[in-house]
């Protein structure tokens, strides 16, 4: 049930040894500044870099993994500084390497590489450079950047240092008498249990008055996070901030659009549902914290094993290939299953360079939680297929079909437990609700926090003031519109921008969510029709990094430039809600 770091790093001082090394090797990288256009020095130097890339990311994942078990540990929380000073140096030490590629030249470069079969592997990386051309500076201006690269980053840390590190669970005590601590790992399954309109209050702004009390720091801490993005924008001679986070991968501006506009002009089946909620559960008026109650009264709970065995089995009837990859996923030592102190919240694959992914839970015994697992899995299987079928300098694969692997599997799950539950009333209603609340979490929940992104960018790249006031009322608006539903009411749910981290760690990250849910629902249904199709969906994991996502998505039979694949999610939400009115008039 916990990681076995020691599959990384025997001991602490077998990972000091590489830290050093480390650095050696990034010192010797600069050493060929003013030499790339020499054939020679060219071979070499990509040699090294590969080297370099395997050996950062090994060292880089365990200081991370390390500091995640135990947040509160201030020396784990040092290896992570050290490695973020390291990678701070690596860009400032290779600073040289796009100005000096595209001083050489296209023709020069690609002949180098028809020299060296070692060196193919290379050709997409160095196509987007080439394409990149335009945002590339000097080499004065660009190492000049790179000297801000660090600091750049500074907003996310001193975000996770407040809400996470520094952040004290409080106890309170429920109407009943009973005194609980509320974590940010166990709020929703007590949101979902509790009976108790008070209780489900008290335990919702215990959570969100930690913002509201820092309201303040955390306006302060996000503009950080947009000024630095400007200041990208403009020094690279982008037109906006979210075409400087599309652009390196080819992603059409259409693509973000499209999916905010067919969310906003679709919020009818949303109002729908939550009025079916509010009727249904006799409720005064429903709370965004109500949304975890369930329709149907089901104290099931899963233990990890069984958790395992249920992914396990939804996916028997699909090729033993895929099957293989989802069991060397979940293999003992690489998941880290329950929340305990100090431990980072939420979960994540980490998947780098030749190695096996490790998994994070904080697995609480849910439903929800099972389908976390089957989440998590799939990111770490599309890892295992990257690493088994691209060399290194094509394994990274974007974010943006990044989500389809783990999302293709909650489908599948899902897929699974409809077709194979009990022929009871409140089991139909509880998957029936599962797979609405899938869409609503996965699909317009996140296209909302892309659309408050948006927007906040934009009042930023006005000039005007960024304040907590101006942030609140982007998601006040926003939850109006696709809710319905005055969050003002709510104390403390008006700062919920605050919360969601990754508005934090990775700007315009979360649109991917709702872009992959699409992709991989189409691709699912495509499998249902015909099982044969899973080698397509097998094929978008193996091909990595090889390709722009929107081709490799393209390839495998979506095309996400249209509107077509959004649609198919509003009409699906459309279909079950008719189902979910039926089965609770039965």
């Amino acid at each position: 049930m916990k990681w076995e770091l020691e599959k990384l790093y025997p001991t602490i001082k077998s990972w000091d040894n590489d830290y050093e090394k480390l650095k050696k090797m990034i010192e010797e990288l600069g050493h060929y500044q003013g030499k790339l256009e020499h054939y020679e020095s060219f071979v070499s130097y990509y040699e090294l870099q590969k080297r370099l890339a395997v050996k950062t990311l090994k060292v880089y994942q365990y200081a991370a993994l390390l500091s995640d078990l135990d947040k509160k540990n201030t020396d784990n929380a040092a290896r992570v500084q050290k490695m973020s000073y390291l990678l701070s140096k690596l860009n400032q030490v290779t600073a040289f390497e796009s100005p000096e590629l595209l001083s050489i030249g296209k023709k020069v470069i690609d002949g180098f590489v028809a020299k060296n079969d070692t060196l193919k592997e290379y050709t997409f990386s160095l196509k987007k450079l080439f394409r990149n051309q335009e945002h590339v500076l000097d080499k004065k201006s660009e190492s000049l950047l790179a000297n801000f690269s660090q600091l750049s980053g500074q907003g996310s840390e001193v975000y996770s240092a407040l809400s996470v590190a520094d952040k004290i669970d409080k106890e309170v005590t429920l109407s009943n008498g009973e005194k609980v601590v509320i974590t940010s790992g166990n709020y929703r399954s007590l949101l979902a249990d509790l009976e108790s309109p008070k209780d489900r209050k008290l335990v919702f702004e215990t959570i969100f008055n930690q913002y509201k009390d820092h309201k303040n720091a955390y306006a302060q801490i996000y503009n950080t996070i947009l000024q630095k993005d400007i200041a990208k924008m403009k020094s690279r001679n982008y037109k906006s901030s979210l075409e400087s986070y599309l652009f390196t991968n080819n992603i059409p501006l259409d693509v973000y659009h499209n999916l905010v506009e067919v969310a906003k002009n679709n919020t009818a089946p949303i109002k729908r549902y939550y009025k079916l909620r509010k009727d249904y559960l006799k409720l005064e008026k429903h709370h965004t914290y109500d949304r975890f109650i369930s329709l149907a009264e089901s104290t099931t709970k899963f233990t990890f094993e069984e958790g395992k065995k249920l992914f396990f089995e939804s996916i028997k009837e699909l090729s033993q290939d895929f099957q293989d990859k989802a069991h060397s996923a979940l293999e003992t030592g690489y998941v880290d299953v329950y929340e305990h102190e100090g431990k980072q919240t939420g979960a994540y694959s980490f998947g780098v360079y030749n190695e096996h992914p490790f998994i994070l839970l904080n697995f609480d015994e849910t439903l929800n939680s099972v389908f976390t697992l089957a989440h998590e899995a799939g990111h770490s299987m599309h890892s295992l297929y990257s690493v088994e079928a691209q060399p290194v300098a094509t394994q990274d694969y974007t974010i943006f079909v990044a989500e389809i692997a783990s999302t293709f599997n909650e489908h599948n799950l899902l897929d699974y437990f409809i077709k194979n539950a009990k022929s009871t009333k409140e089991d139909k209603i509880t998957l029936l609700q599962q797979s609405i609340d899938d869409i609503l979490g996965t699909f317009y929940r996140q296209t909302l926090f892309a659309a408050y992104e948006l927007k906040a960018h934009e009042i930023a790249e006005k000039g005007d003031p960024i304040t907590y006031e101006t942030l609140s009322k982007i998601m006040v608006d926003l939850y109006k519109e696709f809710y319905d539903i005055d969050i003002t009411e709510e104390n403390g749910k008006e700062f919920v921008w605050a919360y969601i981290p990754h508005l934090f760690y990775t700007p315009f990250y979360v649109y991917q969510y709702s872009t992959s849910f699409a992709a991989s629902l189409k691709l699912y249904e495509m499998v249902k029709e015909n099982p044969q199709d899973i080698e397509k969906h097998i094929s978008l994991l193996k091909s990595g990094g090889n390709d722009f996502p929107v081709q490799q998505v393209k390839k495998a039979g979506v095309d996400l430039t249209t509107k077509e694949p959004f649609m198919a999610v509003v009409n699906r939400l459309n279909t079950l809600i008719n189902e979910l009115e039926v089965a609770l008039k039965e």
